[in-house]
């Protein structure tokens, strides 16, 4: 795994790019090589999705729109297999909804084009800083279960589908079980910071939650947030 100096910039690092506009893919990899990257390149969904399988990358640079399998397929296959490679993925859809759909099927940030390479950069460090996550234990709250190698909940003992995003919320707050959390602090968490969200989307996706679990398993605290009890 990449290591950050002292001067915020990571060493040993292989990426893999996936992008099918050859002149874009090849400016990529140019750039990164630059500033000391490893870069791998592949032009389609099944090529990527099989070298991001055994690469042994730090990171994806991946694009939405790609031959034979879309970037969404590739990262959801990924996700599906509990490989939890870092994913920054690009697309030209510049649409809240899309971008939504990018982050709920498991890339962990998204950019529209065109885009600024030094903020490319900067994204690209802070997923690398924030490394592929370490095998979770699984979260147990009353008769509610999830576990995050896995990603499956279940509530007594019957599986529970969720989206991405209503599966990041129900984690929080089962970390945080018992506690208070107020809708900024879902928002900050939960929500790309980089993505301008209407609070009232923390109180849609509250609701989505109830209806799958149960309207007694999250408790509205008025004025101050919501808490997760058994």
């Amino acid at each position: 795994m990449a290591s950050l100096s002292q001067d915020g910039t990571l060493g040993g690092v292989r990426l893999l790019v996936v992008e099918d506009e050859a002149r874009l893919a090849t400016a990529l990899q140019r750039g990164l090589q630059g500033e000391g990257f490893a870069v791998d390149v592949a032009a389609d969904g099944p090529t990527g999705l099989e070298m991001a399988r055994h690469g042994g990358y730090d990171a994806m640079i991946l694009d939405v729109m790609l031959p034979g399998l879309s970037g969404y397929r590739v990262v959801r296959q990924l996700r599906a297999e509990e490989h939890w490679l870092p994913v920054l993925m690009l697309s030209a859809k510049d649409g809240e909804y899309d971008q939504a759909d990018g982050l709920d099927c498991g890339a962990d940030d998204y950019l529209t084009k065109p885009f600024s390479y030094v903020v490319l950069l900067a994204r690209l460090r802070a997923l690398l800083r924030r490394g592929a996550p370490q095998r979770p234990t699984v979260l147990t709250v009353g008769a509610l279960r999830l576990d995050p190698a896995e990603r499956r909940v279940t509530l007594d003992g019957a599986e529970i589908t969720l989206t991405a995003r209503e599966y990041a919320l129900l984690e929080y707050l089962m970390r945080r079980a018992g506690e208070v959390v107020s809708k900024t602090e879902l928002l900050d968490h939960v929500w790309d910071a980089s993505i301008e969200t209407a609070p009232n989307a923390v109180e849609v996706y509250v609701g989505y939650l109830r209806r799958k679990l149960g309207r007694d398993v999250l408790e509205t605290v008025r004025g101050a947030g919501y808490r997760l009890s058994a």
